[in-house]
């Protein structure tokens, strides 16, 4: 178990965690059935590449619990 704070962007279109994060708080990194093409606003590939695996992430916020998976990419 990782608490942790965090800010939530409510008009973020979606849910994305840092890997080396992950990494480093002992999350269990899970292989995605197919890679997630990253591109970039110009539309270029990312150079960090595509997204592989992702984490399945308890979210508890004012006692309300949701299991999310959440894919894992390079945002540093």
């Amino acid at each position: 178990s990782v608490v942790v704070v965090a800010l939530l962007d409510s008009g973020c279109t979606g849910t994305v965690m840092d890997i080396e994060f992950a990494r480093q708080k002992g999350f269990e990194l899970k292989p995605l059935a197919r890679p997630i093409p990253v591109r970039n606003a110009d539309g270029s590939n990312n150079r960090a590449g595509a997204v592989t695996h992702y984490v399945e992430l308890v979210m508890t916020i004012q006692g309300h619990q949701e299991t999310l998976p959440v894919p894992l990419a390079s945002l540093g």
